[in-house]
Parts: structure tokens; C-alpha cells; sequence
């Protein structure tokens, strides 16, 4: 039976939503799969968890997990920390973490380097799109239309430089924590006094902020894709209803009842094509692989502006795709799959420099090391 490692947790102010993911994820593949739930401590370094609720992760819980067994990275696979004899050997891993580190890039490299197949997406993309400054720029630079903005900096805030830009980009405006996720430090802003307080807020718990105009009577609306056998997968595209200028955390995660939403949304002709066609460009540029999540925004007047993309969605975005369990399940088994597909790995050159006598400097001296 082939082995994969289902990562969660992390240090990040999305912790407790990667938790719920990570458990969804890992007991949904159990059933086809040998699954290590992998539980990165915000304190640093991995344990092996059970594959049980997310009750047993409640933070009156996690004691428990200090005494688990702790794992580090070997090429190919996972072992018990300072034993890495016992390697267990990972056929694919699976990313859950959300926000920070895990869904950064960071996991995304650590599991290139030690050669393990994964079922999510890479290094470039992942820091990226977690970075709202960078992907506005990326986007943009792709012909991707984006709402206008500018990133301001902690010290670019104490030296006051904000008040000129907010005002030539004119208000209201919506502040984002660059870095952050999940609508935590998100704020609308209507005059300069508000902005002050939005970004002080803002850079509590981030060093960038991004400031972008507020589009009145906008609709919030959700596409996601993945890559299965070399064809780019697009999700029905989703429209999720706020009773508040922006969707809120509570509104996502927390209220009781049904989820505000309707699938497929009803737009006008065109639009949902419109938006699934943008993510699949997008996805396809960036050579990525995984499920993502897009939103969008869509103005009044009929205009179509790429928000934001998620690397890593809440339950990996599985609901976009079928609303039972045999459904997600069926979606997280074609994701590993598609992660375990056997690619070829290229070619490394060899200069061949340090075997020869070492030069340097317009006059050619011998270097002495």
C-alpha cells in the first residue's frame, strides 16, 4: 500500500483551520492509502499524530501531542528524529497548512530537496500567491485584470508616505495584511482616519499591507482547478453572500446553519466562462500543480477583477467539486495520483571548474584558499 504523509498545523493565525483540513484530508485517504499525519508544532518541528478528530486537537489537547513521536526529513521520506535508519519511505505528501510557512513555500521546498513526490502546489507559486503585493504584480504583469492598489511597508506607515497614495487612489479602500488569509486583519477604510487605524491593525500582525480600492455592490465569487493526467480540472464557479462589507472570518468558519453561498452562481452569460478561463491561463502559465482556489470580484457594471488565489483552501476547496465525502475522497485520490505520476528529472551540468586551477581578477592572480 502505498505511504502519504498528510501536512498540517504550522505557525500561522491559520493553524486551527489547517488542523480541521489536515484531519478531513487524512482520514478521507485512509481508506486507499497508508496515511502519516504529520503535525507541524507552531513551537518548530514535526510530529507523528494519530489520524483521529480534530477534537484531539483542541488546544486544551495538544499537550498530548509533545510526548508524540518526533519526525525529520530524509531524502525520500520521513524518519524519527536522530534515527534516520527508520525511514518510512513517502510516496506522496499532501499540504494542509495554511497560511505562513506551510502554504509559503517553505514545506514546498523542504519536500523538492529530500525528493518526495507531492500532491500540491510548488515552491514559486506558493510564496507568490501568499504575498497579495507580489500576486497583484504577477498578475498584472500576466494582462490579469486587478482592482488598483499599493503595498505599503511598516516604516513606509511611520513615516507617514500612505496619505498622499490612499488619497490619489481614492476612497473607500479595503486593507490586507500582505501575508495573512482567512479575512483576519482585513478592514474597510472610508476616510484617512479610518485607513490610520486599518493599517495599524494591518501591521500588528503582518510588516506589509496592501491597499486596494473597495468596489461597491461587488459579488464574491469562488473557481477552483487541478491537474489531472495533463488537463487542467475547473471547479463550477461559486458565489458566496456577506451580510457585511467583506466576507468574515466568522461568516466562513464559524456561524451555525448552511454555508451563504449558491452553486453554480447565476451571473450573466459569459461570466462564469469568463472567470474559469482566467484561473486556467493562470494555472497553466505558472506550469502548476495541486488544487487551488481563485476569487474573484465581480463589479456593478459587469467587470471581472482576479482578487486573490489560495494555494492551499480551506478542505482544499473539495466542496467546489461534490457535496459528499465519496466525492472529496474520490477528488484527494485522483490529487495523489496525479502527485505520484512519474516525471522525468533533468539533467544536472557539472562545470567541472573546482578541478582546475582557480583564477580570478583582472590580473589573473592564483587564488589561495
Amino acid at each position: 500500500m502505498k505511504t502519504v504523509a498528510v501536512f498540517f498545523g504550522g505557525k500561522s493565525n491559520e493553524r486551527e483551520i489547517s488542523v480541521i483540513t489536515g484531519i478531513y484530508c487524512a482520514n478521507l485517504l485512509k481508506s486507499a492509502y497508508r496515511v502519516l499525519p504529520v503535525y507541524l508544532d507552531p513551537s518548530g518541528g514535526m510530529l507523528l499524530a494519530e489520524s483521529g478528530g480534530v477534537e484531539d486537537f483542541r488546544r486544551q489537547a495538544e499537550q498530548k501531542f509533545r510526548g508524540a513521536k518526533r519526525l525529520a526529513f530524509v531524502t525520500g521520506g520521513l524518519a524519527p528524529e536522530g534515527k534516520p535508519k527508520k525511514r518510512i519511505a513517502v510516496d506522496c505528501a499532501l499540504n494542509c497548512c495554511h497560511g505562513g510557512m506551510g502554504e509559503g513555500g517553505v514545506l514546498s521546498a523542504l519536500l523538492e530537496w529530500f525528493r518526495i513526490p507531492s500532491a500540491s502546489p510548488a515552491l514559486a507559486p506558493s510564496a507568490v500567491f501568499l504575498d497579495k503585493a507580489l500576486s497583484k504584480f504577477l498578475l498584472a504583469g500576466m494582462g490579469v485584470p486587478v482592482l488598483p492598489s499599493f503595498a505599503l511597508r511598516e516604516r513606509e506607515f511611520a513615516a507617514g508616505e500612505w496619505k498622499e497614495r490612499a488619497a490619489r487612489l481614492g476612497y473607500p479602500v479595503i486593507v490586507k495584511p500582505c501575508r495573512l488569509g482567512s479575512s483576519i486583519g482585513i478592514a474597510v477604510a472610508k476616510n484617512e482616519e479610518a485607513l490610520d487605524e486599518a493599517l495599524r491593525l494591518a501591521f500588528r500582525l503582518d510588516g506589509a499591507a496592501l491597499v486596494e480600492t473597495y468596489l461597491e455592490g461587488k459579488r464574491d465569487l469562488n473557481v477552483a482547478a487541478y491537474r489531472a493526467e495533463e488537463r487542467v480540472v475547473l471547479s463550477p464557479v461559486e458565489e458566496v453572500f456577506s451580510a457585511a462589507p467583506i466576507l468574515t472570518f466568522g461568516e466562513k468558519y464559524e456561524e451555525t446553519g448552511e454555508r451563504q453561498h449558491e452553486l453554480p452562481a447565476r451571473l450573466p452569460e459569459g461570466t462564469a466562462e469568463k472567470i474559469a478561463q482566467t484561473l486556467a491561463c493562470v494555472y497553466e502559465q505558472l506550469d502548476m500543480c495541486g488544487i487551488v482556489r481563485a476569487d474573484f470580484l465581480l463589479a456593478p457594471t459587469g467587470e471581472v477583477y482576479f482578487n486573490e488565489l489560495n494555494t492551499v483552501p480551506g478542505t482544499l476547496a473539495a466542496y467546489l467539486f461534490g457535496e459528499s465525502l465519496t466525492e472529496a475522497r474520490g477528488l484527494l485520490v485522483r490529487l495523489v495520483e496525479e502527485g505520484m505520476r512519474e516525471r522525468p528529472e533533468k539533467e544536472t551540468v557539472e562545470s567541472g571548474i573546482l578541478s582546475k586551477p582557480l583564477f580570478f581578477g583582472k590580473n589573473r592572480s592564483k587564488m589561495n584558499i
